[in-house]
């Protein structure tokens, strides 16, 4: 059984606008740009969309996992760099995948007890820029290289190794869970294999996931969402779209490529998984009692973080979605829409395998009722991660600002958010857009 912490209920947050840069594929148009930037393209255009100045700004609050360097605090630099005045506090907040949701409730926590009146939160990811790492050997020659006169460095010529110069990728250390020593993929296979679910299932999935944001984009409904990354960043032309999104894809075209986490066994392809991402998004939040006339985008009601098995991380939506309704009194079925994180086909469709399961219920969360079906109409319903991409520390905010443009897209008002978490966590968000 995982465990759990009590779902949070503080007073209603609003979220006065929401915006995101477009989601690119790394290594591809916006590699260029730095985290720092992307965080700073998002702020500047919430801002703008809110009618509101930097010096309106108390805190700011920015999810980030990969950490650059050159930015440690990325959220301070993000502020500074956004023209928001320098006695304002800024800090970022690291929940893996959650990170960008993390920030979303640090901030409501903050306004909560008063210490701010409104603040900047998001979440930014430039995974092209991930560094590599010297190998422990190689650092120490280099080490010695740097400390050693002319004759020493003579020498030390002699120990230099073809393997010196083969480095390590941090992204790939990044992705793969220390305590279980299975990369997110791999946890993902685990549930393939745990739920019976095939690679055709996991192909028509992603599939749906593609059509359906090619869609949302003809139709002009991403068009209010994405705000473009200029030239003067990118090195070369504007960036004004998701680069992900396919218009031509088919399940032929999905069939033909081969499983890269099991290579004998596997069924989860590049085109069935989330692309490694770069992207930002950043939300404006104030207390709901205060927002003196303002029609906010809506509000977040609740959350619920959990802790489950990190080699089953993928179900961690599962245990934090059960664990909200049993705190808040709802149903599943009370709410309009779900978006639950695509990190990776086989494990969205083990989470609603998983909640709709009575054996699982009793096993796992304790209860004699599952948690509730899920239908295709009303989960993810403008695409998810597989098609748009999954910049980690931005996706939880990304999650919140379209599932909140979605309900008031179709005239509806609850709904529900999740995201897995590598390293064995859920969190589940409680949105609306109207208090009445």
């Amino acid at each position: 059984m995982a465990e759990t912490s009590s779902p949070t209920r503080l007073p209603p947050l609003a979220v006065v606008a929401g915006v995101r840069t477009p989601f690119a594929k790394a290594f591809g148009a916006l590699a260029a740009v730095p985290a720092d930037q992307l965080g700073r393209v998002a702020v500047e255009a919430v801002l703008a969309r809110a009618g509101l100045r930097p010096t309106d700004v108390g805190e700011v609050v920015f999810g980030n996992v990969a950490g650059p360097p050159e930015a440690s605090n990325i959220g301070r630099v993000i502020a500074l760099r956004s023209g928001i005045p320098r006695d304002r506090i800024a800090h970022t907040v690291n929940r893996n995948c959650a990170s960008g949701m993390e920030s979303v409730f640090s901030a409501w926590q903050i306004l909560t007890e008063g210490r701010a009146e409104l603040i900047v939160a998001g979440g930014t990811e430039s995974l092209t820029n991930v560094p590599l790492l010297w190998n422990r050997r190689a650092r120490a020659f280099f080490l010695d290289w740097s400390r050693a006169g002319f004759w020493r460095r003579l020498g030390l010529l002699t120990r230099v190794r073809p393997g010196f110069f083969r480095p390590v990728a941090a992204l790939e250390l990044g992705l793969t869970d220390p305590t279980c020593g299975l990369n997110m993929g791999q946890t993902a296979e685990v549930l393939a294999k745990e739920f019976g679910i095939t690679r055709e299932e996991q192909d028509r999935f992603a599939l749906t996931s593609h059509q359906r944001a090619v869609a949302a984009w003809e139709r002009g409904f991403f068009r209010d969402e994405v705000v473009p990354v200029p030239p003067t960043l990118t090195g070369g032309g504007e960036v004004s779209r998701d680069t992900g999104p396919r218009p031509n894809q088919s399940l032929e075209a999905l069939a033909k490529l081969k499983p890269v986490f099991d290579r004998e066994n596997g069924t989860l392809t590049p085109g069935n998984s989330s692309p490694i991402t770069d992207g930002a998004a950043a939300v404006i939040l104030a207390p709901a009692a205060r927002l003196a006339g303002r029609q906010p985008l809506g509000f977040v009601r609740g959350y619920a973080v959990v802790g489950c098995d990190p080699r089953r991380m993928g179900l961690g939506p599962v245990y934090a979605i059960h664990r909200l309704l049993r705190g808040t009194g709802l149903r599943l079925a009370d709410f309009d829409l779900v978006e639950i994180n695509e990190a990776f086909a086989a494990q969205v469709l083990a989470c609603r395998k998983a909640m709709a399961s009575a054996a699982f219920a009793r096993a796992e969360l304790g209860d004699e009722s599952p948690v509730g079906e899920l239908d295709d109409e009303r989960l993810n319903v403008n695409g998810g991660a597989i098609a748009l991409g999954h910049p980690v520390g931005a996706s939880g905010t990304r999650l919140i600002i379209t599932l909140l443009r979605a309900l008031r897209d179709r005239g509806l008002r609850r709904g529900l958010a999740a995201v897995c978490v590598g390293g064995g966590q859920g969190v589940a968000v409680w949105v609306e857009t109207s208090l009445s």
